[in-house]
């Protein structure tokens, strides 16, 4: 039963991991209308019909969404390789619990695109808000949000998993 709880935990982290890259490399976090023309910007990059260029100011909120972005995809990589390793031979030495630590790992990863999408979403609605009437978040956005779910719900399969092996050991224990 720990390695079906382990198993939902890399599969959400491995589709959350692939969610995340899409959102963080595409262009199209916002859509919006200037001048009758269509245009869609990512973190990256921005879009008119045609044509794309690299954001080339440092915009705070760009920097820390990208920043948060990443660090959610260095965590959710890591959260994995240390997943896979206790999903294929699960053994604990010196207090370092694999479970444990992918588990934490996928919240880690959680955490920083939680606040990625949230310093994003804050930015966005206050700026793009007063100033275009035609706005939309798009798609790679969309993605973001699901990865956080993904990413969450990877740390809980891998806690659960961690704490089935650890009641057992407990209560022999005593």
């Amino acid at each position: 039963r720990m390695y079906s709880f382990m198993g939902g935990g890399l599969f959400c982290a491995g589709i959350g991991n692939i969610l995340l890259i899409v959102s963080t490399a595409t262009d199209y976090w916002m859509q919006y209308r200037h001048s009758s023309n269509y245009m869609h910007q990512g973190l990256w990059r921005y879009c008119v019909p045609g044509k794309c260029m690299t954001h080339t100011d440092s915009i705070a909120y760009w920097d820390a969404t990208r920043a948060f972005m990443i660090l959610s995809l260095l965590a959710c990589f890591f959260g994995i390789v240390i997943g896979v390793m206790a999903f294929i031979r699960y053994s604990s030495f010196d207090g370092f619990d694999k479970t444990f630590a992918a588990g934490i790992l996928f919240f880690i990863s959680c955490f920083f695109v939680l606040l990625a999408m949230a310093v994003y979403t804050g930015v966005t609605v206050n700026y793009y808000g007063k100033r275009y009437g035609s706005w939309r978040f798009s798609w790679s956005y969309i993605m973001g949000w699901v990865s956080v779910v993904l990413m969450f719900f990877s740390g809980i399969f891998y806690m659960c998993a961690y704490r089935m092996h650890e009641c057992p050991r407990n209560s022999n224990s005593r």
